[in-house]
């Protein structure tokens, strides 16, 4: 029996394969992170069963977190499948599905609020923020958010090969467009770099750390896409639509909205304390 030794050769395939599926560059580049992580592991072994168990096992001894385990593995099992070792994929971990998050991890209104005043001075970055809390998008999507689209008031976003439509509120719609007029942008992305290249996502996550001290918001709960999550929560708290809500994110599944939706901790327990059960 020949041996399974992945090669640097099958990670190009594999990588073509991802591009030829139309996955995400994100995606790609995650999916052949985790692979390789796995290929260090084996170290020339020849891939078996018993190796992908291994591997497994070696993550939860490391003590990554369920969903990172899992997620690690899902990579590793398309490859598996890529390959035509389908012998060799192993099991995802089960566990029971988190129903509240982290109180300091989840960014809440009044602490956008402090973000938008502490970055005035900062046209571009405050009206980023806006953009994404106030649509939902992910930060990758601002570049659909043109001229002409936005003087429509929607704005076609094109990720995963699904097409979606993002109303713009009216609001935002004039922002926009006032800023686009102040900086002489006519037609295309609104927004650019100085070199007129759409935004880059590590400068977005960089410029609003910066802003973390002045707005005193614990830094760990400013990133981007805990913007699109404070979206999500507003957005069901007013509607209770989750099918609806997970059509705006565009998201392929139900489940991965619940995330999204999540309370903390804090809110839960007084939900609970609130039935009167104890006395």
């Amino acid at each position: 029996m020949t041996d399974k030794i992945l090669s640097e050769e099958h990670l190009n395939a594999f990588q073509e394969y991802l591009q030829r599926e139309e996955k995400s560059a994100a995606t790609v580049e995650k999916y052949l992170r985790d692979v390789r992580a796995f290929v260090a592991f084996a170290e020339g072994r020849s891939i078996t069963k018993e190796v992908t168990i291994a591997f497994k096992k070696e993550l939860e001894e490391r003590q990554y977190a369920v969903r990172s385990i899992n997620s690690m593995l899902a990579s590793l099992n398309s490859m598996m499948e890529f390959m035509g070792w389908s012998d060799c994929k192993v099991k995802t971990l089960r566990c029971q599905r988190q129903i509240y998050c982290a109180v300091e991890k989840e960014l809440t209104k009044a602490e956008y609020m402090r973000l938008l005043e502490a970055s005035k001075k900062q046209e571009q970055l405050n009206l980023v923020m806006q953009t994404i809390c106030g649509t939902g998008i992910r930060v990758s999507e601002l570049k659909y958010f043109t001229v002409e689209a936005v003087r429509r008031g929607e704005v076609s976003v094109h990720c995963k090969s699904k097409i979606r439509t993002i109303l713009v509120p009216g609001k935002l719609k004039r922002l926009l467009l006032d800023y686009a007029a102040k900086k002489n942008i006519t037609s295309g992305a609104i927004f650019v770099s100085r070199n007129g290249k759409p935004l880059n996502r590590s400068n977005i996550w960089a410029q609003m750390k910066r802003l973390c001290q002045a707005a005193r918001v614990n830094s760990e709960k400013v990133f981007p896409h805990n913007l699109r999550k404070l979206f999500a929560r507003t957005f069901y708290g007013i509607e209770k639509d989750i099918a609806k809500l997970a059509d705006i994110l565009g998201h392929g599944s139900i489940e991965t909205t619940r995330i999204y939706i999540m309370s903390t901790g804090t809110e839960h327990r007084r939900k609970i304390e609130r039935l009167g059960l104890v006395v």
